[in-house]
């Protein structure tokens, strides 16, 4: 089994590195401490004109057409300097390609090149209510039929890049008369819908440097053209299509841990107690061999599903199974480099501290851990019974 990457691969993961290394790792610190929308949308638009805003769409739209594992190669090598950067850039990437692969010729040339050229500097998805989280079938928005027209009414809460974001992908009930799930439709609405307001910016844990709001939408009309997909079935292309999104955030999530367990372990050969660097204690070295293999074990999982998908073959379980792993594993490697560092790991003054934070919300978005997992058994037991 090869398991190289093509050249145009390398060439993104480089790329990625390097900008990270040299753009985003500098002002990382200061985008946590600060919240400077300004440093974001800047690292945004950088991104956007050397092709990452569009990595897996058409060059007929401005996009790269490098795959989805040179996606998963790029989201992993932003996040190791910056995860507020490097989920704008992987919920945008997925925008992106749900409007490639569902969207009208006329939706794909109007939104897709505003996207990846930077025009827009990211793009959002509207699909969470405060009420509707791990069970979005459950969710409350409406959209109305009313004089031509569609009239959009709910509230979406955690949306990323709302603040800067040109255009949402929102889902709302069409028809309230169907089973639960099956009456939902997807629009594309324009971030300058009068009917579209962003609520201040929510206070995390983590992550501050990206843009996390509550979207309301209140008598918002679109036309027929704004629907995404077919009527009623909107659901469905939430289930199906946004299966890539965890491959995102698995990535983005193998980058926080492999970025902690590097700096650990160059603080740990450097730490001298009892007279020699804690680095030659063996219960430090357990510690740093268990995790390493955890995290190389999450990067190869995220391989496979974003070649399954690069290969047009079935990746859910695979994606699902990937950001489980990624995630959880990514969250144990930054609290035990955290411990390495003992209590200069506790310190703000090191990037530790930071990472423990941010990584802690990749076993929650783009669907929980527990979620996870119910995804990953129903799929395997209903394969089983084919």
């Amino acid at each position: 089994m090869d398991l190289s990457l093509t050249e145009e691969q390398a060439l993104i993961q480089d790329t990625a590195r390097r900008f990270a290394e040299s753009e985003l790792a500098p002002q990382a610190e200061a985008l946590d401490q600060t919240k400077d929308r300004e440093i974001i949308k800047s690292h945004c638009k950088q991104l956007a004109e050397l092709g990452f805003m569009g990595l897996n769409v058409s060059g007929e739209y401005g996009g790269t057409e490098a795959g989805p594992v040179a996606f998963s190669l790029a989201i992993t090598e932003l996040a190791k300097a910056c995860a507020s950067t490097a989920v704008t850039v992987s919920v945008t990437n997925m925008v992106a390609e749900v409007i490639q692969a569902m969207g009208t010729a006329e939706q794909k040339s109007n939104y897709l090149p505003r996207l990846c050229d930077g025009t827009w500097l990211a793009g959002s998805f509207c699909l969470t209510e405060a009420g509707a989280g791990s069970d979005p079938s459950s969710m409350r928005a409406q959209a109305r039929k009313e004089d031509g027209a569609w009239v959009i009414d709910g509230v979406k809460q955690w949306i990323t890049s709302a603040e800067f974001a040109g255009v949402f992908v929102v889902w709302a009930v069409t028809d309230k008369s169907a089973p639960k799930g099956k009456g939902i439709t997807c629009f594309l609405v324009d971030a300058g819908n009068p009917g579209v307001t962003v609520n201040k910016a929510e206070k995390k844990m983590g992550q501050h440097g990206s843009a996390t709001n509550e979207v309301v939408f209140d008598g918002c009309r679109v036309s027929d053209s704004a629907i995404l997909g077919e009527l009623n079935q909107g659901f469905k292309l939430a289930v199906t299509e946004l299966a890539g999104g965890r491959i995102g955030i698995g990535s983005l999530a193998l980058g926080v841990g492999q970025a902690a367990m590097s700096y650990a372990m160059d603080y740990v050969r450097e730490r001298k107690q009892f007279g020699k660097p804690i680095a030659d204690f063996q219960g430090l070295q357990w510690m740093i061999a268990d995790r390493m293999t955890e995290l190389e074990a999450a990067r190869l999982l995220l391989m496979n599903a974003a070649y399954k998908k690069e290969q047009g073959q079935p990746y859910a379980t695979e994606a699902s199974m990937a950001k489980l792993f990624a995630s959880e594993k990514a969250n144990q490697a930054c609290y035990t480099a955290l411990q390495l560092l003992g209590g200069y790991g506790y310190m703000q003054e090191y990037p530790l501290e930071r990472y423990s934070r941010d990584v802690r919300i990749t076993s929650i978005y783009e669907g929980t851990s527990e979620i996870q997992r119910v995804i990953i058994a129903k799929n395997l037991l209903s394969d089983l019974g084919r």
